[in-house]
């Protein structure tokens, strides 16, 4: 499972790589420069390929301040999936992911960068 070496507004860090667009992890793969079909909204096809994917649960990093909204559809896609959605700033969204992964949990995660 990639871990999520170092965040900050704009770039992150994943297996000592820097990525300085939008990201998904989906268990082995990073998904760089990912777009969504608003850039502050999170909508179910955005995250389509994480939705089909083996994971427990799924972590979203809303940006530095929290500027993604999260579409009540991306909830409900997650839920008839059985998949747990969690949502938190980009900080505490990629402390998160790590902490799952690092307990055994599969784990997908969608990190927004900026705003």
């Amino acid at each position: 499972m990639p871990h999520v070496d170092d965040y900050r507004f704009g770039e992150i860090v994943i297996d000592g790589r820097p990525y300085r667009g939008d990201v998904k992890i989906i268990g082995e793969k990073v998904v760089p420069n990912w777009w969504r079909r608003e850039g502050h909204y999170l909508y179910p096809e955005d995250i389509e390929d994480i939705l089909s994917s083996d994971a427990e649960v799924l972590v979203v990093g809303t940006g530095a301040y929290g500027v993604m909204k999260i579409d009540p559809a991306v909830r409900e896609a997650c839920e008839r999936r059985g998949m747990k959605l969690e949502a938190y700033k980009t900080t505490q969204a990629v402390e998160r992911f790590n902490e799952l992964s690092a307990q055994g949990v599969k784990v997908a995660g969608a990190f927004h960068l900026t705003c």
